[in-house]
């Protein structure tokens, strides 16, 4: 089994490959192990979807341990690097931040998202975000372990309309975390190629795009310099979507077929998947 400091150096790497780091992100350790399975090389968990999973809302309702608490089954239970969504950090000041992250190493984590906004509703002071990214930089070295840190920036992604330009404030706090210790930036609500090119020039480095309908395929965000593509809560939505598919035609009086539509892994699979030893 690979150290903990293996795996960040592992995951580290995995941004400067020659094609992107891909994350379809897992609430649970049968979504994990499956796509260890399949060949991924590494797991990112989404904040949303664990906390959905657990009968919460997104935006930190969910208590740190709760979450920290499923992070830690699941990196017990793969041999691959475990990045962790720590949505805003479930901290106020930087000496909480480096207490998280210490927190998150414990649980065997060797990567987080950081997110720079209060429930997507207002950005937080761009100085209190530098502070926190790198507390979470210290947490990591006193810990031996480089902790792989993917900076978000809302100026995309807030859901009113914002009182500044995106792209001037994206690309200024982007420059910032990544001198504060952030290894990768993640720029949710950016959509298009151009927009890409013009955000990977203003703050060089990797670059994490959220992947969803309407976005261009794979191979072109490849081509346009991102490195790392993840999905956020759409794998545990759709997940959900095919449930209540199925519910719903039961319910109505309908067949068994959606079961065997929805390409259900079979029964003994899935326990030989979970039996096996990390």
């Amino acid at each position: 089994m690979p150290t903990q400091s293996e795996l960040a150096t592992q995951l580290l790497e995995l941004h400067r490959g020659a094609a992107p780091l891909l994350l379809p992100n897992v609430w649970d350790v049968a979504g994990a192990r499956l796509l260890e399975d399949i060949g991924y090389p590494a797991v990112a968990t989404s904040s949303a979807a664990i906390a959905n999973s657990l009968g919460y809302p997104d935006g930190e309702r969910i208590a740190k341990q709760e979450m920290l608490d499923v992070v830690e089954r699941i990196a017990a239970a793969v041999r691959i690097p475990v990045t962790a969504d720590l949505e805003a950090g479930y901290s106020a000041t930087p000496a909480a931040m480096r207490q998280t992250g210490r927190e998150l190493i414990a649980a065997g984590a060797v990567g987080c998202n950081l997110e720079d906004s209060e429930r997507e509703l207002r950005l937080l002071p761009l100085e209190l975000q530098v502070e926190k990214i790198a507390a979470l930089h210290t947490a990591g070295e006193e810990a031996g372990v480089a902790l792989v840190i993917n900076a978000r920036t809302d100026a995309f992604f807030l859901k009113a309309p914002p009182r500044f330009d995106p792209f001037a404030e994206g690309a200024r706090r982007a420059r910032a975390y990544r001198a504060a210790g952030a290894a990768c930036v993640f720029t949710p609500g950016v959509r298009d190629l151009v927009l890409i090119a013009r955000l990977l020039e203003a703050s060089p480095g990797p670059l994490n795009i959220l992947g969803g309908p309407g976005l261009p395929p794979v191979g072109e965000l490849a081509r346009a310099g991102v490195r790392r593509i993840s999905l956020g809560s759409g794998p545990y939505r759709a997940a959900l979507a095919t449930l209540r598919r199925i519910a719903e035609a039961l319910r109505g009086g309908g067949g068994f077929e959606l079961l065997a539509g929805a390409g259900a892994i079979p029964y003994a699979e899935l326990n030989a998947l979970l039996a096996r030893q990390p």
